[in-house]
């Protein structure tokens, strides 16, 4: 124990700033794809060429365009690329209120080059009520709907001592009754549906639903099918996603925050 002590004292403080300073991934990091700005819209991959369909459009197409709540990450759709028309990017903070703007779409111009589309609107501020009752207090049910647990993986490091998710005043607790929402990994499973539906009618309103990686967000690799009913939001009200395969423990603390208002979207 005195052993364990001082080698504690000696390494000292090791928890990260974030959100108060910005992330910092590794140089390793791979993030989500975007398209070159000006790049020639010919040079882009073919859908056919990501594993999980979060490509749609092409030559000849009116539009292209890259669907985060799909992708894995994969890094195929750069390598496919011509000249570095697809590139992956370093940010980490991407999550949305709404399904829809984890979608980044973008057209030819006259002269064939790739041209951002502007996205939906932001989502509005759902969340007002939630920060009025909670405070800068959540407490969380973390809700296994059918993942890989690569996702689960990176949520249990949000409690060591590196992102100590704690500091915010966020914590998972073990029952519903205790939440103030569920955060869900995985698509959800048939075999599942309706345990998840149960548990989050068991959290006390005002309630949040958090969607944590590709496959909650739309069903990911897996999609809709017989045996998944794809998305959270196919279930239940969602008020954040969190794009990644997995997501980066700060993509989902900026998610977190997200969700109850205490940050705003960042995408770019």
């Amino acid at each position: 124990m005195l052993t364990a002590l001082l080698r504690s004292l000696r390494t000292g403080v090791v928890t990260i700033r974030y959100p108060d300073e910005p992330a910092q991934p590794p140089e390793r990091f791979r993030g989500a794809p975007r398209v070159r700005p000006r790049a020639v819209i010919t040079a882009l991959p073919p859908p056919s060429v990501c594993p999980s369909g979060a490509i749609v459009g092409g030559a000849g197409q009116s539009r292209y365009a890259i669907d985060r709540g799909r992708c894995l990450y994969c890094g195929r759709c750069a390598e496919a690329s011509l000249d570095g028309a697809i590139e992956l990017g370093r940010q980490v903070e991407l999550s949305a209120r709404k399904r829809e703007s984890l979608v980044v779409e973008v057209a030819p111009d006259a002269e064939g080059r790739a041209v951002a589309l502007p996205g939906p609107p932001r989502g509005e501020d759902v969340a007002e009520q939630i920060r009025r009752t909670l405070g800068r207090s959540l407490q969380l049910r973390h809700l296994d709907s059918g993942s890989c647990n690569a996702c689960d993986w990176e949520l249990t490091a949000l409690l060591n001592p590196v992102y100590d998710v704690r500091r915010l005043g966020i914590d998972f607790v073990a029952s519903p009754r205790h939440a103030d929402g569920v955060i869900v990994t995985g698509p959800v499973t048939r075999n599942l549906e309706l345990a998840v539906r149960r548990t989050y009618q068991a959290v006390p309103e005002p309630r949040v639903v958090i969607a944590v990686g590709g496959c909650a967000c739309s069903g990911g690799i897996v999609g809709r099918s017989y045996a998944s009913a794809g998305g959270v939001a196919e279930v239940l009200p969602v008020d954040a996603f969190i794009p990644g395969c997995p997501p980066r423990p700060e993509a989902i603390i900026f998610g977190i925050l997200l969700a109850v208002g205490r940050v705003t979207e960042r995408q770019p």
